[in-house]
């Protein structure tokens, strides 16, 4: 597409406003070529075609391709824990089982529901340098923080180190299962997943009480 049509596309538009959608096209552009194709086999020029804009835009929103990459991860993560945050809020309840019951599923329900940010959130990011790792370890911690203020909320018995590691214990299992499944061809049920994350986390929390 000649930067002629990308003009007149978005005339009428603030410049802000331009570069800002723009942006927005090469993320979706993005997630559907990393979601599908993956990270690697996608180079920027490819980027552009499937946003129909012409490199000299993409350089206009991001340094390079690693960046992209980032501001897609962020974003998705963003919306992740947003859902995850909501279900929990949804029930209203202070029973413990129902409330991990309910973000989990929010969290799952985020992922299964477009393979493309499963695959994205969960694999394509893994490995790509060591500031992505940094990125990626941060996501973690960050909802290992979330499962161990659920359970420090509820339960004040418990010292809050133990509750830390068990909650990065159970993080990464829930990260390792829906790697699985989607690598596996995605043939479990989303409630099925759902299901057996919440008796891994019901069975830690009562497993701290015994100490």
């Amino acid at each position: 597409m000649s930067e002629a049509t990308v003009r007149r596309r978005y005339n009428g538009l603030a410049p802000v406003e331009r570069t800002r959608q723009r942006r927005i096209a090469l993320l979706e552009a993005a997630l559907e070529l990393y979601g599908i194709d993956g990270y690697q086999a996608t180079p920027v020029k490819r980027l552009c075609q499937q946003a129909a804009l012409t490199e000299r835009y993409f350089y206009e929103s991001f340094g390079d391709r690693e960046e992209c990459l980032a501001a897609l991860y962020d974003g998705l993560v963003h919306d992740m824990r947003s859902a995850t945050r909501a279900a929990m809020a949804e029930t209203g309840s202070t029973d413990l089982p129902t409330i991990v019951r309910s973000g989990l599923a929010g969290f799952i329900e985020y992922l299964t529901d477009d393979p493309r940010r499963a695959r994205v959130v969960l694999v394509e990011v893994v490995g790509v340098s060591p500031a992505m790792e940094q990125r990626r370890h941060g996501v973690l911690r960050d909802f290992a923080d979330i499962v161990m203020n659920v359970w420090s909320s509820l339960d004040t018995e418990v010292p809050p180190q133990d509750h830390h590691l068990t909650a990065v214990a159970l993080v990464g299992a829930v990260n390792h299962l829906l790697v699985y499944w989607l690598m596996a061809g995605r043939q479990q049920d989303p409630d099925e997943l759902t299901a057996t994350c919440a008796s891994l986390f019901t069975a830690a929390f009562e497993q701290l009480h015994k100490h």
